[in-house]
């Protein structure tokens, strides 16, 4: 971003939702929504986006273009949706190319919550031996330099309290020519329709996450944190400044999400 490089509004706080706290605060305040919402937080997805978020992730894929062999680091992968679209993708390539090495991806999330329900789920059994799932910090990766042939990170990056440390770790476990994926809610290209949007956002969604899973007050942050996060064109700013290449942002659904998308070289 030509802007800032973390959504601080000083040098010591950072936003959480509409809130200015400390680095630390947030980290915390965030492991604690998503612990709180964990177990209904796929149906919660198909509840808000009307089942859309599976094309947003379906598209990120694609864009990805797994291979072979290739091995995926899922930041913030929570319950696994994009670490197993990547291994199904990554799978029919080698049916077609008549290749055997098997991709493989790891899960790493803040959250033992989260790490919990997806390994709960029963459609992830065919991948043991090849999805790894692991907690980890995304402003200080558990991985060696230069591991993951692709990194992706859906609906986590503004959670974290500082992008560009963040940003850099993506960096920093690529290998060179890896393929980096940002998927996040993001601003809508026209007023009228982030007006829309917004009203739909702020008494809707809370409702939901109240009759649903029990928790307005974590999906009242979810729809205040879109709000601070920065625009399409300042976070590709910021990707830049991490040492991204050839980068690009591709809206989804008028944008009310946005794939970016770089290259390590």
């Amino acid at each position: 971003m030509v802007a800032r490089m973390n959504d601080t509004t000083d040098e010591k706080n950072v936003s959480f939702g509409f809130e200015d706290v400390t680095p630390d605060e947030k980290v915390s305040r965030v492991k604690g929504v998503f612990r709180s919402v964990a177990t209904r937080y796929d149906i919660m997805n198909d509840l808000m986006s009307a089942g859309v978020h599976r094309l947003w992730k379906h598209d990120t894929i694609a864009k990805l273009n797994p291979q072979p062999g290739e091995h995926l680091i899922d930041v913030a992968g929570g319950t696994g949706d994009l670490a197993k679209a990547f291994l199904d993708r990554a799978d029919r390539a080698g049916k077609r190319q008549g290749k055997s090495s098997p991709a493989t991806a790891v899960v790493c999330d803040i959250n033992d919550a989260m790490l919990d329900a997806g390994k709960a789920r029963k459609d992830m059994n065919p991948y043991s031996g090849r999805l790894e799932w692991v907690c980890g910090d995304a402003q200080a990766l558990p991985f060696e330099n230069r591991t993951a042939d692709a990194l992706t990170i859906a609906f986590g990056i503004r959670n974290v309290a500082d992008r560009a440390a963040a940003l850099s770790e993506f960096r920093r476990v690529l290998k060179p020519g890896g393929r980096l994926a940002i998927l996040e809610f993001s601003h809508m290209t026209a007023p009228m329709l982030q007006e829309a949007y917004d009203t739909y956002s702020f008494n809707v969604i809370p409702t939901l996450g109240s009759m649903v899973a029990g928790d307005r007050e974590s999906y009242q942050y979810l729809v205040e944190s879109i709000r601070r996060f920065p625009k399409q064109d300042e976070f590709l700013a910021e990707v830049e400044a991490a040492g991204f290449s050839r980068t690009s942002v591709t809206n989804f659904s008028g944008g009310i999400a946005a794939l970016h998308y770089g290259w390590a070289v």
